[in-house]
């Protein structure tokens, strides 16, 4: 099962130049969250930071009662064991199978046997549709089998955190389409708490339980998925429905006269599109962290934008939520001639 991260007050810096700064959130244990932003905020600093790559100029990163940015070096060592990290591209070693690039982190970080080793290794590989490629070197496979590899990689020591650095990055929609299923599959599975950096506007709208955009060296907002999704927020709106009118530029932000045009120009930002229903385990059956549809706009006294929450087949999730959640209750019927006693 996840656990929780409590960022506060964060702040990282290289020489002179702020990276971002006083940046506090909470990543609820167990639940899947999207990190967002204009290339160059500092998006991947932040997942190297978190795991402790990256010591921050100020701010703590508690685990527990664990405090990551004040810990002695061998304990951060231990700590790190409850991360799995899947870098951009998979980050495999070149000349190492498969095999070999996924059973790396056991060979390294326990004294497992060869036997035990292999049989989590194929394990794994099972989990992420990769069985019959073990022999294969990383050059010889598809950019798609690579991240399924090093998310693999990240697995093997049954991680409760996965941070997952752009991982449809130079992949075509219908394989970010996969990987996307495959992330909402695992966390339904092993509970593991996600953060998941990425440019993607449909993986960001409809995989995630809470969404979080970094701009100008801070953090916009962090919050549950339909908080973001129906923000009124310049920046937030922008970004999440890539338009181009507000405050992000092409530079990471428009300059004052831009802005000042734009107001002149009285330009309508147009209605907030509907909100998607969220992306459903393979197996039909609701993640423990999975909220009711409109659950949060309900709470806080929000109409949502027409036509949300209808998915590709017109049905609305609104309405079909209580009678797929009673359904999912029923009790397993016990087979023909009786079960066990």
């Amino acid at each position: 099962m996840g656990v929780e991260i409590k960022v506060e007050g964060l702040t990282k810096r290289f020489g002179r130049q702020t990276i971002w700064q006083d940046v506090s959130l909470t990543l609820p244990a167990g639940e899947i969250s999207v990190l967002l932003g204009p290339s160059g905020t500092g998006k991947s600093v932040f997942l190297k930071t978190l795991v402790g790559l990256l010591k921050p100029e100020a701010g703590h990163i508690w685990i527990g009662d664990r405090d990551l940015t004040r810990l002695p070096e061998a304990d951060l060592y231990e700590t790190r064991k409850l991360f799995g990290v899947l870098f951009q591209d998979g980050a495999l070693f070149g000349s190492m199978s498969l095999f070999d690039n996924i059973a790396f982190p056991l060979r390294e970080h326990t004294k497992k046997k060869e036997g035990v080793i292999k049989n989590i290794v194929m394990e794994k590989m099972e989990l992420v549709g990769l069985l019959g490629a073990e022999a294969k070197l990383p050059g010889e496979i598809s950019g798609g089998m690579r991240k399924r590899a090093g998310l693999a990689r990240a697995l093997v020591l049954d991680p409760e955190i996965i941070l997952c650095d752009e991982p449809d990055s130079g992949l075509d929609p219908v394989r970010t389409s996969y990987i996307n299923q495959l992330f909402v599959d695992l966390n339904a599975q092993i509970g593991a708490t996600f953060l998941i950096v990425t440019h993607d506007i449909n993986s960001a709208r409809t995989v995630p339980d809470h969404i979080g955009l970094l701009f100008q060296r801070h953090l916009a907002m962090f919050g549950p998925r339909e908080m973001l999704l129906s923000s009124d927020e310049p920046v937030v709106r922008q970004f999440l429905n890539a338009r181009t009118h507000g405050p992000i530029g092409m530079s990471e932000e428009k300059d004052l006269s831009e802005l000042e045009a734009e107001a002149k120009m009285g330009h309508d930002p147009g209605r907030l599109p509907p909100i998607p229903p969220q992306l459903m385990p393979s197996d039909g059956r609701a993640r423990l962290a999975q909220a009711a549809p409109g659950a949060w706009l309900r709470a806080n006294g929000i109409q949502a934008p027409p036509g949300s929450f209808i998915d590709d087949a017109g049905v609305n999730w609104t309405q079909e939520w209580p009678r797929y959640v009673a359904a999912q209750q029923q009790p397993v019927a016990a087979p023909p001639g009786g079960g066990p006693q």
